[in-house]
């Protein structure tokens, strides 16, 4: 088997054999829509909707209380810095005491920090509970969802399947900040934390359906979580993933946070009777909530090409070409005129390599150390880019304040971007061979 995104689990120098663990009585399903990845999707497109949302509420909020703009804005970066803290930590518990029990404790942390934030009158109590909902959002994202439907797929659909999930948040992101508003229309921004605290605690209905074999050859089962963390940490090809990810977070994260707003105050007026006016965008406020949408959208079809070229080229390779397509596409849009067009262009573009990034760099981990401890693995790498996600929203703001404008912060995220498509050339896509 060569190496490929769908064949991440080359097993040419070890024994062949694959285990499961013997209370599920499991073995790989070889469909690509499998009832593990179903259920799967419907946890991440669940949780990733409520998350995308929090922008919606920095308004009501800070009318509320007559806050800053900051103190909201510092609330959502230190969710992201404890989401990424959080990641290992649940992949962690996830391979010791199972998948499911880790969402679990997960969706609990999640609907807590809701309900507490939904009490919540000062930004100090805000930032706290945020934690809560950070290691929510780690316990029923990406590290342990991928890592279970990983496992649950066989070795021909796993890229693609991995890809799916991937999308499933990006469905989420479309949808979360619209549902948000609808949900603000009929009542208060407090009952809509107390909705979707209940909303993320009903996505444990679907668990029985997320009963997955433990993918992994006897040597991998006879390797301690102490000896692969030692053996990747020595390794500097995973040094090499984990610097990369950092621009992914920042890129995205401050997109998120501050794009709206950089279109609202940068963007030239709507042409009266033109195509956005005729769709109903006609202020630039409007322009910005779409072009997140838009964003999300695209991202949907490039998470799924890039799980299909994965199956046929390397993946370092494509990370690197996504990471230079990312800096190019930043670079051409703030040195071009700011236009209505250009806005919605940069949002296809950008769109089609958000998270194209995800199912690539899960992938490799899992080729370069097996999937035992891909969770606990891909977990410290993910931090990477929830740090790079806290400085995305807590730069943008900060730079904003001393400077009144976003183009420092545009300019430190294509270094970044640049950066990342440099260090991924240098990966050895070879699997590391496994500790005596």
């Amino acid at each position: 088997m060569g190496i490929t995104a769908i064949t991440i689990f080359d097993v040419r120098s070890i024994d062949n054999a694959v285990f499961r663990r013997p209370t599920d009585g499991m073995t790989h399903d070889s469909r690509l829509i499998s009832p593990v990845l179903i259920a799967g999707c419907i946890v991440i497109m669940t949780g990733f909707a409520i998350r995308a949302s929090f922008g919606v509420f920095q308004i009501p909020i800070a009318e509320e209380f007559g806050w800053a703009r900051a103190e909201f804005s510092m609330a959502i970066a230190i969710q992201n810095l404890a989401w990424g803290i959080g990641q290992p930590i649940f992949g962690a518990i996830a391979e010791k005491i199972g998948d499911r029990k880790a969402i679990v404790l997960g969706a609990l942390c999640y609907a807590a920090g809701l309900l507490l934030s939904a009490g919540a009158t000062t930004p100090t109590e805000h930032q706290i509970y945020e934690v809560l909902v950070g290691f929510g959002i780690a316990g029923t994202g990406f590290g342990v969802i991928l890592a279970v439907v990983g496992r649950a797929s066989s070795d021909k659909n796993r890229s693609m399947s991995l890809a799916i999930a991937t999308a499933a948040g990006s469905a989420g992101q479309v949808i979360g900040a619209p549902i948000a508003e609808i949900l603000l229309g009929y009542m208060t921004w407090q009952m809509v934390f107390v909705t979707f605290a209940a909303a993320i605690l009903a996505v444990l209905l679907v668990l029985p359906m997320m009963k997955s074999p433990e993918a992994a050859t006897k040597a991998e089962l006879e390797e301690s979580m102490g000896e692969i963390l030692t053996r990747a940490f020595k390794d500097p090809s995973y040094t090499l993933i984990f610097l990369g990810f950092f621009s992914c977070g920042y890129q995205l994260a401050f997109i998120t946070a501050h794009f709206p707003a950089f279109v609202t105050e940068v963007c030239g007026p709507i042409a009266a009777g033109g195509v956005l006016a005729g769709l109903g965008i006609t202020t630039t406020s409007a322009l910005g909530a779409v072009a997140i949408s838009l964003i999300g959208l695209a991202n949907i079809a490039g998470t799924l090409l890039a799980g299909w070229a994965g199956n046929r080229y390397s993946k370092k390779y494509l990370l690197a070409g996504i990471y230079t397509g990312r800096t190019l596409v930043a670079l051409a849009f703030i040195l071009t005129p700011m236009t209505p067009t250009t806005v919605i262009l940069f949002s296809i573009f950008m769109g089609m390599l958000w998270l194209a990034t995800v199912p690539l760099t899960s992938g490799l981990v899992a080729h370069l150390y097996g999937l035992r401890y891909m969770g606990t693995l891909y977990g410290i790498v993910f931090f990477s880019h929830q740090l790079g996600s806290f400085m995305g929203v807590w730069l943008g703001g900060r730079l904003y304040d001393i400077y009144g404008s976003y183009d420092a912060v545009w300019w430190v995220g294509i270094a970044v971007g640049a950066f990342s498509a440099i260090v991924h050339l240098p990966i050895k896509e070879n699997r590391q061979p496994l500790a005596a």
